[in-house]
């Protein structure tokens, strides 16, 4: 009897949920949704195999990228323990076995970069896409200035070293010629394929790609660090004016006097720029490397709708940024002429640092109102995914770094010897203004790299005047003309703060490449006033500014570009 009456009673459950089936099918036929959940529909064969694909293609991506990255980092290891074991212990390990590693280092990159130019890219379906964003005028541009720079840069290092044959090393007078020919085949690659996204042999691309950029890095590493060259040249001067006075000497000197100065005065103005090209030269292979693989929309474009680079009435920012380029010029030339003499006077170091605090101050109060306009703006803030903005975001920050880094270091130094001169005292609001005009410019930058530009609104706000509607024509003019008048109304609420936006970054444009110009062509106060020379040593400030100044210029080149963003979204 129990077996029997459990039957009849497991029969109205199910019952039930036939009857909630069915009473559940109208339901999602009407949008509402009763909580019963219908099963997972299987996903088809050819679905599921293409997604087992793609996800094997992108460990793929990973495990290169990780294969390539661990490549580099043992690289840049190996290169700086023979570097610091030079500076360390520099009987142990020499100069020449530094250039020796590195001789090998370039020698393997160019054979990569010959290698990727003809026969890698020429294989078939090899670069069927290009990043629009990589490689932009303004990249291409300092590489090429930079590298030219760097091979005269060169050229008057062989000319030294010939002028001096009779006291140099073979690894002497090679090196800079391989760097010679280093310099001019690594340009002329990047420059070529910096906008490149290959699709095969990615693996030795990127190795390639990885080893390139260790040997950029490395060079950049002992540039700021070997100050030989510049001891070489100091011991030289002071045995010439031993011989004059006629002392005996064992420094090796010139054979032509004359033309050891052409050659030790170009070396000296032209040092800063080897340093910026290994840094231009890292960016650029770092985004060829992350574009490995990497599939972009064949229509994409660079800013398909980018609106062209005018003025829009713009008066004061451009007339207060010439200003400043023209005082900045002049200032340029005259120290340019004091340095050429025996000393530099102090007036000449006065002159130059209240340039300075002059200038910082206004830059950071139109850094200021440029992001408190930006937090009174309607315009949205674009949250979408950007590769390229969040590497020149990461540029910007990191380059930063440089010249703040220099300015606290002049701040203990100068608090710590208690100053009460002028000079010493410009040097330190000079340091502390610096630190304050970065902080406010990155901020202004980033704000306005993440605000969607205004352009873009107003593209996507055409075609919903442009739809058809239907009704009379009447009834259509009316809707466009209420379409129109929203649209002028809008943008003209906003016309006070897109000038204002304008000539601050017209401003800031302009004040930027005055701030770019004097360190990148060699004015370098920082080094010859001797008051941090004298508190932290010679090879030790020598260190700290050859580390700094570099990133400085770099950031100032880059901060030309995140502002030209920054006035064309506007």
């Amino acid at each position: 009897m129990p077996s029997q009456a459990s039957g009849p009673a497991e029969a109205p459950p199910e019952s039930s949920a036939e009857a909630q089936e069915t009473a559940a099918a109208p339901a999602k036929e009407n949008g509402v949704d009763t909580g019963v959940q219908a099963p997972p529909k299987q996903k088809s064969w050819l679905v599921r195999h293409f997604s087992l694909l793609l996800r094997r293609d992108r460990q793929a991506q990973k495990a290169g990228q990780l294969f390539s990255g661990l490549l580099a980092l043992n690289v840049v290891f190996l290169g700086s323990a023979f570097i610091c074991s030079m500076i360390f212990n520099n009987v142990a390990v020499t100069l020449g076995d530094v250039w020796l590693l590195l001789v090998v280092l370039k020698v393997l990159s160019l054979l990569w970069l010959l290698y990727y130019v003809a026969f890698t890219t020429r294989r078939p379906h090899a670069v069927l896409y290009q990043d629009p964003h990589a490689g932009p005028v303004w990249v291409r541009g300092s590489l090429v200035l930079f590298s030219s720079c760097t091979v005269f840069l060169n050229v008057f290092h062989v000319g030294y070293n010939v002028s001096h044959l009779h006291c140099k090393s073979q690894i002497e007078l090679v090196f800079p010629v391989i760097e010679i020919v280093f310099i001019s085949i690594q340009t002329w690659v990047l420059w070529k394929h910096c906008k490149d996204c290959v699709q095969v042999q990615t693996n030795l691309t990127r190795c390639g790609l990885m080893l390139t950029l260790a040997t950029n890095l490395l060079l950049w590493v002992l540039a700021v660090t070997n100050d030989s060259m510049h001891h070489e040249i100091e011991a030289e001067l002071s045995a010439l004016m031993e011989k004059f006075s006629g002392n005996e000497t064992n420094t090796c000197l010139c054979l032509n006097v004359t033309v050891c100065e052409v050659f030790r005065k170009g070396y000296l103005l032209l040092y800063p720029f080897g340093t910026e090209y290994c840094l231009v030269c890292c960016a650029v292979l770092f985004v060829m490397w992350k574009n490995v693989g990497r599939r972009v929309a064949s229509h994409a474009g660079p800013h398909p709708s980018t609106p062209p680079f005018r003025l829009h009435g713009a008066i004061f920012g451009p007339l207060l940024g010439v200003l400043a380029l023209v005082a900045g010029v002049c200032i340029f030339v005259v120290f340019q002429i004091q340095a050429s003499g025996p000393a530099i006077a102090r007036q000449y170091f006065t002159v130059y640092y209240a340039f300075y605090a002059a200038v910082l101050p206004a830059m950071s109060l139109a850094c200021l109102a440029g992001t408190a306009i930006h937090g009174l703006e309607e315009r949205e803030l674009d949250t979408l995914k950007n590769p390229t903005r969040s590497l020149d975001v990461v540029l910007l920050m990191g380059a930063a770094l440089g010249q703040v880094g220099v300015a606290y270091f002049s701040i203990v130094a100068i608090v710590a010897t208690h100053p009460q001169e002028l000079l010493n005292r410009l040097i330190l609001a000079y340091s502390l203004l610096l630190i304050l005009q970065h902080i406010t410019q990155n901020l202004f930058i980033i704000e306005g790299l993440h605000r969607r530009p205004l352009w873009e609104a107003a593209l996507e706000s055409k075609p919903e005047a442009e739809l058809p509607r239907r009704g009379s024509l009447l009834e259509l003019g009316q809707d466009l003309r209420r379409v129109s008048l929203a649209y002028i109304h809008s943008y003209s609420h906003l016309n006070w703060k897109r000038r204002a936006l304008k000539e601050i970054s017209l401003f800031l444009i302009l004040c930027n490449i005055t701030l770019w110009m004097m360190p990148a062509f060699g004015m370098h106060p920082e080094f010859e006033n001797g008051l941090e020379k004298d508190f932290y040593g010679y090879r030790t400030w020598f260190t700290i500014v050859n580390f700094g100044l570099p990133l400085g210029v770099f950031y100032r080149m880059h901060s030309v570009g995140g502002l030209v963003e920054v006035y064309l979204g506007a």
